[in-house]
């Protein structure tokens, strides 16, 4: 009888990294492993296969999902403008999904019967690869070892890799647990796990020290097409170089640090240090842009259902109907979205100066203080009357609340 193949999505980390044996342990299988590089670093990356078969793995692979985790994931979010309880931009939210997805595919393709993941019972992370599993291969076995192994600290994981022999960079005095890729970075642990830290200087990894950032401002141009970048300073580039230029300008400005006690979905609060240096520029001039060119009730509308599409983005329904059709209003209500926006970079700010668009709803002559040819204020004595007739009346029957 044929072994059981299960497929492992697979970082290289301490986790990851003795999972291999455990599963060999406790399962009569072949463990494959699977890695979607979403820019993660090469320092991540690099001999991630080799490091892979020598943990035990029949196989590792690695792929390029980049571009479409940007086109794919990122700028859907974009398009609604998506923040997480006012600060989080979900970078690790958006990446779970297509991490998720291509793990799928992986295991399809080589006959596996059965998915394994590292995350623990605390974070939102097992949420978010278990329900993309539930929608994507209902049909195939779910392994969490965290649930049902008995190695409970980073201490125990690092003396079952020692009794292993499984090579792992991690040690007994790493402070922070982060995670990387194109958009972000994320910290937590160490002295974050009390909010009432400071967080220490040596936990930011991308951006300088807004204090320390250069005195002289930055100045650079976004061109949006309906709703999403797609130049910079004129020049058209493709998604994941576009966004490593914002990084690049971002970090050397100090832009894009937030510090935030967030509500997980398990229910407790946890305290995460977050760069986003190039988001941070993005979602700025899609604001600006937006109020540019889109109506009133549409924009009104897209704000109303913003937080309940962060909501569905953090709690790992990516794949879940509601957000397929949010983002199908989305898509629609930004489709004029459309221009160049002027953004200001200056000691950890981004703030949009100026915005242009050929879809621009601004008419300077009807908005103008002066002389209109366009707007008669005599017609302002009947609307105002009108708009204030339910509230007028009110007040007449039963009276002005004191």
């Amino acid at each position: 009888m044929a072994k059981k193949k299960i497929v492992l999505a697979y970082s290289g980390g301490l986790d990851t990294s003795i999972i291999i044996p455990w599963l060999y342990e406790h399962h009569d299988c072949e463990v494959h492993c699977y890695c979607g590089d979403i820019g993660q670093g090469d320092d991540e990356l690099r001999g991630l296969e080799e490091k892979a078969r020598r943990s035990g793995a029949v196989s590792c692979k690695v792929e390029d999902l980049r571009r479409t985790f940007l086109h794919d994931y990122v700028w859907p979010c974009v398009r609604a403008l998506t923040v997480y309880e006012g600060r989080y931009l979900l970078g690790t939210s958006m990446a779970r999904p297509i991490l998720a997805k291509g793990q799928v595919e992986y295991a399809k393709a080589i006959g596996a019967t059965a998915l394994a993941h590292g995350c623990t019972g605390k974070g939102n992370d097992q949420v978010r690869f278990e329900l993309a599993y539930q929608a994507l291969a209902p049909e195939m076995e779910l392994i969490a070892p965290w649930r049902t192994w008995t190695i409970r600290s980073r201490e125990d994981a690092l003396d079952y890799a020692g009794q292993h022999g499984i090579e792992v960079t991690a040690s007994r005095t790493k402070i922070y647990s982060r995670d990387r890729n194109l958009w972000h970075i994320s910290h937590e642990g160490g002295a974050l796990e009390s909010p009432g830290n400071a967080p220490p200087d040596d936990v930011w990894t991308l951006t300088v020290d807004p204090r320390q950032a250069p005195d002289q401002p930055h100045e650079l141009t976004l061109g949006f097409q309906a709703g999403v970048p797609v130049t910079l300073n004129g020049e058209s580039l493709p998604a994941e170089q576009l966004l490593a230029r914002l990084n690049e300008l971002g970090s050397k400005h100090g832009v894009g640090r937030v510090d935030i006690c967030e509500n997980r979905l398990v229910g407790m609060k946890s305290r995460g240090v977050y760069e986003t240096p190039g988001g941070t520029i993005v979602l700025e001039a899609a604001r600006t842009l937006r109020a540019l060119t889109m109506e009133r009730d549409t924009l009104r509308l897209c704000d109303k259902l913003m937080p309940d599409y962060a909501d569905l983005v953090y709690t790992g329904r990516w794949f879940h109907p509601t957000r397929r059709a949010l983002d199908a209003l989305f898509a629609e209500a930004t489709k004029f979205v459309t221009g160049d926006v002027t953004v200001r970079l200056y000691k950890g700010t981004a703030t949009a100066r100026s915005a242009k668009s050929p879809h621009s709803l601004f008419s300077e002559d009807l908005a103008t203080f002066g002389q209109s040819a366009k707007f008669d204020h005599a017609d302002s004595y009947g609307f105002v009357k009108l708009y204030g007739l339910p509230g007028a009346v009110a007040a007449r029957v039963q009276g002005v609340p004191s």
